[in-house]
């Protein structure tokens, strides 16, 4: 009998230590994946707010510890091109594609890569490279812009075209349509692309002083109708002066350059500089 009370007593430590060892690794297991979730987390706040630096250093040192995972090695390309550092963003993403899980998108973003380094020629490659199936904003809006650098300029009507239609964020694209407009000298059409690309992005002061520009170059020196700071309307009053001069209207080009020294809540000096310059001209 005390045998097996004694067998029954054991039975029962064992059960209990093997339910203590079950419990342990489904606590290690929870703990792994809620580490998991806020590495996610720590990521997705690294590749949007952080310091595009730091997140450069922090994705560099998570793949040293973890040379096989896609996610950090897209992180760190991701990171090297918000730092404005193209080169080695190339060299990232060149990594990236020879891992076995790379696909079309990451080659879209090669291409994006090459495109912020000026290497036109190896961007247009490797969108070479990607079938004519795989269909995204990304790849049609770079497509439009290797088209505009080969002065391609129905292609690239028609995949900014595309590209417009495949986003609910068309600002920048119509930004850079209305440019491509610009270049060509097609005022008037850039003048509507820069006007459609301040309807959906109207704080985009890149757009405000294209459409100046646009305007000042069918010599129309009215100021466009479009939300704008002080600093911003004495900004793009000098922007227009100086489309003005250029184009001999000069009488025009001192009055704007005037109302954007008065217009500008400090001391102008770039106007003022302008303006100095075109009186002594003028006295000389």
């Amino acid at each position: 009998m005390r045998q097996q009370i004694f067998l029954t007593l054991c039975a029962a430590a064992f059960g209990l230590s093997a339910c203590e060892r079950s419990g342990d690794a489904e606590v290690e297991r929870a703990l792994k994946d809620l580490n998991v979730i806020d590495e996610s987390n720590l990521n997705e706040v690294m590749l949007t707010v952080g310091d595009p630096n730091e997140a450069v250093n922090y994705f560099a040192n998570a793949s040293v510890n973890a040379p096989d995972r896609i996610d950090l090695q897209r992180g760190l390309a991701k990171s090297l091109v918000r730092a404005g550092r193209p080169t080695e963003s190339v060299a990232a993403w060149q990594t990236v594609l020879t891992h076995p899980q790379a696909g079309d998108e990451d080659r879209v973003e090669l291409a994006d890569a090459y495109i912020r380094g000026n290497d036109w020629s190896n961007a247009a490659a490797t969108l070479n490279t990607i079938p004519p199936t795989y269909e995204t904003f990304q790849r049609y809006r770079l497509e439009a812009m290797i088209a505009d650098s080969q002065q391609q300029w129905g292609k690239a009507d028609s995949f900014y075209e595309t590209a417009v239609g495949m986003t609910t964020r068309p600002g920048p694209v119509y930004n850079n349509w209305g440019f491509s407009k610009l270049t060509r000298g097609d005022y008037p059409a850039a003048e509507r692309l820069f006007g459609d690309a301040l309807r959906f992005s109207p704080s985009m002061f890149t757009a405000k002083n294209n459409l100046v520009l646009a305007r000042g170059a069918q010599r129309n020196y009215t100021m466009p109708v479009v939300p704008m700071t002080q600093v911003e309307r004495a900004q793009l009053l000098h922007t227009m002066a100086l489309t003005a001069i250029k184009q001999n209207d000069v009488t025009i080009g001192k009055s704007l350059l005037n109302d954007a020294i008065n217009t500008h809540p400090q001391y102008f000096e770039p106007a003022v500089r302008a303006l100095q310059a075109l009186e002594n001209n003028v006295a000389n």
